[in-house]
């Protein structure tokens, strides 16, 4: 599958870090600073055509998040199939101090998956399941 992508002079094209990786990196397009306890919304330049059938997840890098505290606001983020503007992230950071990004650095991954259409079909009750309406917490821990 091909995904179409145009990208802003002097933005990085998303691209895989490793052969075997899930998802693209998204690179920040400006060099910025997120104070401690905000959040930024972070350029990366980039626009794309997320093929019909298919929604693209902009989530976290988890070494961002553990080491750094600094993660997608939303995670995941959608782009829907029609949306051609720029991806922004928008990144918190839950750090005690700033973070300073560069222009160039990695600050999110991009996901495309299968996103077929459905049909909702209103029914008088649903099937029953072994777990049933149990929620946050009913398997333990």
């Amino acid at each position: 599958m091909e995904l179409h992508v145009n990208i802003d002079d002097g933005a990085a094209l998303p691209a895989y870090s490793r052969d075997d990786d899930a998802a693209l990196d998204l690179y920040a397009s400006e060099p910025c600073r997120i104070h401690a306890g905000r959040v930024r919304m972070v350029e990366t330049g980039v626009h794309i055509a997320v093929p019909q059938g298919y929604a693209a997840l902009v989530l976290p890098r988890s070494g961002m998040a553990c080491r750094d505290m600094v993660t997608v606001v939303n995670a995941p983020g959608l782009i829907d199939p029609n949306y051609r503007g720029t991806i922004k992230v928008g990144l918190i950071n839950h750090g005690d101090a700033a973070y300073d990004i560069e222009r160039g650095d990695r600050i999110a991954q991009l996901l495309i998956v299968p996103s077929p259409r459905v049909d909702t079909v209103e029914v008088a009750e649903l099937d029953a399941t072994e777990r049933g309406a149990d929620g946050f917490g009913s398997s333990g821990r």
